[in-house]
């Protein structure tokens, strides 16, 4: 242990002294009034309210999908047949879908077993709409007869997506937009619902054909819930394997494995003249200093591996890790809601980039605010993408207050930015 230096521990600045170690970022993200953030994104799934309805001026977004992606279905129609007679995959129809789901009802998108995710709801939805030979297979295989859809981008457990965009296709000619709709309805009950659905052309792909994701994050800013009950040990309280779900319904073994915290990792005690001196952290954060930190990485090609979980940290082994943030802001608006009149306080964060690495946002969100509180400079986070181990950035915020907004598969266009 004494041989190995983390970032995180031995920052140099003027601040390191004031800024929040893991188990106290942790508890800071996780002691929060969570409950109005999860009320707000379930109406706004089930189509109640409109989240373009909470910023000033108010936003009417239109989505252009792009011309090259969108070519004419009566041109692919009269080159679907190949000379030789023989038909091709350009037979078969595409299909776009866009959906809206609840994120604390899944366990997150991509289907595994015995757990209950969208993609496998979504398929399972589709199987009547599979061509007789793939039919046939499926039966052959002892399969279960479904559908198979790609994605834009898949979601972890608990968070939401207001316009999450998948595609699937298959043979058959004889299918209407709306039956596929009113199947996924009806076997999603309550907590996924069909926004759009389009026949699109058959080069479509929801992921490789998008130019950008947008992602919001909301962050609740009112006074938190009480720490502890009475009687109770205030540091062992959030890490105790007891209580590991009694953290506002957030706090699950999913959680607590992300903070693993080392001998260093401690209450920070300074050497004075008259003795040892605890050092006091800040308890709050500045809204606009977090806006001003995020700002410093728009426009720009950067490694965003020190803020990715669950991917090789290394440059040179696995996917790239170099993202390029079209649009990267944070403002305070207030959530509706019917025991306050004036609405609950929360920071929203509007994330806007080519593509997002594993659990990214919710590291970056964590991180921002943490640094906010210690006063760092504007440059912190770019000082962070620099750094040797992944500890120097803050465990990731909960899940529960992300969301996926859009995808968009033509040039971002500045002007549809949420937080000007």
């Amino acid at each position: 242990m004494a041989g190995r230096v983390y970032v995180h521990y031995h920052h140099a600045d003027a601040c390191s002294k004031a800024r929040w170690n893991a188990r106290e970022t942790f508890r800071f993200m996780y002691d929060r009034p969570w409950k109005h953030v999860l009320d707000f994104y379930s109406n706004a799934v089930e189509g109640n309210l409109s989240v373009l309805n909470l910023f000033q001026p108010k936003k009417s977004l239109v989505h252009d999908d792009g011309i090259n992606e969108e070519m004419s279905l009566d041109t692919e129609s009269e080159t679907s047949t190949r000379k030789d007679g023989r038909s091709g995959r350009w037979e078969r129809v595409n299909f776009k879908i866009v959906l809206s789901y609840n994120g604390t009802s899944f366990d997150g998108w991509q289907k595994q077993p015995d757990l209950h995710t969208v993609q496998g709801v979504v398929e399972k939805s589709l199987g009547g709409f599979v061509d007789e030979r793939k039919a046939q297979l499926l039966k052959k295989k002892c399969k279960p007869l479904e559908g198979r859809v790609l994605v834009a981008g898949r979601t972890d457990k608990g968070v939401s997506a207001l316009n999450q965009v998948c595609s699937f296709y298959t043979w058959r000619k004889d299918i209407e937009p709306i039956e596929i709709e009113d199947a996924i309805n009806k076997d999603a009950s309550g907590k996924l619902r069909v926004v759009s659905i389009s026949k699109v052309s058959r080069s479509f792909h929801p992921n490789f054909s998008a130019k950008w994701r947008r992602y919001l994050y909301i962050f609740p800013l009112d006074d938190a819930e009480p720490l502890h009950k009475s009687g109770e040990n205030h540091e062992n309280f959030i890490f105790d394997e007891n209580h590991e779900k009694q953290r506002n319904g957030l706090l699950s073994e999913e959680n607590t494995e992300e903070v693993i915290l080392s001998e260093d990792d401690e209450i920070e005690i300074e050497e004075t003249s008259n003795g040892l001196e605890v050092v006091e952290k800040p308890s709050d954060f500045s809204v606009s200093k977090v806006d001003q930190l995020l700002q410093q990485l728009q426009g720009k090609v950067l490694s965003y591996k020190t803020f990715a979980r669950d991917t090789k940290a290394a440059r040179n082994e696995g996917p790239p890790t170099e993202c390029f943030l079209y649009h990267a802001r944070a403002a305070e608006i207030r959530l509706s809601c019917s025991d306050c009149v004036e609405g609950r306080r929360v920071m929203c964060v509007e994330l806007v980039a080519n593509r997002f690495l594993r659990k990214m946002v919710r590291v970056l969100v964590a991180t921002s605010i943490r640094e906010a509180a210690a006063g760092a400079e504007n440059d912190a986070l770019l000082k962070l993408l620099e750094a040797s181990c992944r500890r120097a950035t803050a465990p990731p915020a909960p899940s529960e207050g992300l969301c996926l907004f859009d995808v968009g598969y033509a040039d971002f266009d500045p002007q549809t930015s949420l937080i000007s």
